[in-house]
């Protein structure tokens, strides 16, 4: 007979995983309580007699919040001048050497003053305490994924400037989604509980419009619903290994250095995603292309394919075309995403189209091909204006309504 008069069978008892030394809580939008469920998480494992500590919690002066902290204890945190103001950040080496079981730490996608400490970013803090052995419990919105924020920006016309790598976030024991329908979002920033009252009507009128909200929460759930997919796969195949397992889809992303190259990366991250595939990011070099520029662009696009958690290899051939099927080939892709041609129509009736002999080639391999349009940062702000331009639109139609 356990506690509280709950008989547990021993086999359920020992099926019963002890919580992550890494959790993070994921959410559509601020708001949805993600900091909330933090606490409530810690209070939990706190009061079942654990040493808990909270490393940084941003309150955003709501009430709420504040008191959920309660009797846990606060590390103190560091002040730094920058610029002429103040600014308080978590004092990373006081929690390491604090040394808790658990520490708490929000906004994992949080880019630190500088000066502050060693690291640029947050969720760098959060590996760093892993590393030291104390386990971190964090949150943080969906739109600060690399592989989704490009998207984000096209959806709601707001540049995301604060990303997370995707392999953070997956490093993750648990992963949490902490769910809200849009119009429950929208009455807590009228209400009060997000924002200033200064900040609101402009948040209802951008960001928080209900189909940004939408999307957004599509978003989460379905990348919480490809790892939750992902955890039963491996289930399955531990457990059940006497099954016949279907080939595994393996997407293929031919890069350069040319303008575009981050959105079709990225956009072949969400496809990867989705489908639960290997993601293999084939750098396609030039002889005839080897400015600085081009090098800087292709080392940059080295980078997001780390932060997407995809696998660089580099690819040389007399044909490109012919070269990225044959490694396709060789490594059983199923699908190839490239970005569409930015040559002139003279340049490809003279010196042809790598995108329309890879069509070829691949089809005699039966293999599929996605071509994802070019988008430079140039015209990636023009459509966040555009985007923009039509939430002002909406907006001027919704008052003379």
């Amino acid at each position: 007979m356990a506690e509280l008069g709950v008989v547990v069978d021993e086999g359920e008892a020992q099926a019963v995983q002890p919580a992550g030394r890494f959790r993070i809580y994921l959410g559509a939008a601020a708001g949805v309580g993600k900091t909330c469920a933090m606490l409530d998480e810690g209070r939990r494992r706190h009061e079942r007699g654990r040493d808990v500590v909270v490393g940084f919690v941003e309150t955003h002066g709501r009430a709420h919040t504040a008191e959920l902290i309660g009797s846990l204890e606060v590390v103190p945190r560091k002040k730094v001048e920058y610029r002429g103001a103040t600014f308080e950040e978590m004092d990373l080496d006081a929690v390491l050497a604090r040394r808790p079981e658990i520490a708490l730490v929000d906004e994992l996608a949080h880019t630190n003053v500088p000066g502050s400490g060693r690291n640029e970013k947050r969720w760098q803090d959060a590996l760093e305490l892993l590393e030291a052995g104390i386990a971190v419990v964090s949150n943080v919105n969906i739109q600060h994924l690399e592989s989704i924020a490009d998207a984000v920006e096209r959806i709601t016309g707001v540049a995301i400037r604060e990303r997370v790598p995707d392999w953070v976030v997956r490093r993750a024991d648990q992963l949490e989604l902490v769910d809200s329908s849009p119009e429950q979002l929208r009455r807590r920033m009228l209400h009060g509980n997000i924002y200033p009252a200064a900040k609101v009507p402009a948040a209802l009128g951008g960001f928080f419009r209900t189909e940004n909200l939408v999307a957004l929460r599509e978003l989460a759930l379905r990348f919480v619903a490809d790892e939750t997919e992902e955890d039963l796969l491996e289930f399955l195949a531990s457990r059940h290994v006497e099954m016949v397992w279907e080939t595994a889809e393996r997407i293929m992303v031919a890069v350069t250095g040319a303008p575009g190259t981050d959105a079709v990366l990225r956009r072949a991250a969400r496809i990867a995603a989705r489908v639960k595939a290997d993601l293999l990011v084939v750098h396609v070099a030039s002889d005839d292309v080897s400015s600085k520029v081009t090098k800087e662009a292709v080392e940059q696009a080295r980078r997001l394919a780390e932060d997407v958690d995809g696998h660089w290899f580099d690819v040389r051939g007399e044909d490109p075309a012919r070269a990225l099927v044959v490694f396709a080939r060789e490594h059983q892709i199923t699908q190839i995403v490239l970005g569409s041609s930015r040559r002139s129509r003279l340049e490809e009736l003279t010196k042809g189209s790598v995108v329309s002999r890879v069509l070829r080639f691949a089809a005699e391999e039966g293999i599929d091909v996605h071509v994802i349009a070019r988008r430079t940062e140039r015209e990636l702000e023009q459509e966040r204006e555009r985007g923009k331009e039509r939430g002002r639109d909406r907006e001027r139609a919704d008052d003379r309504g």
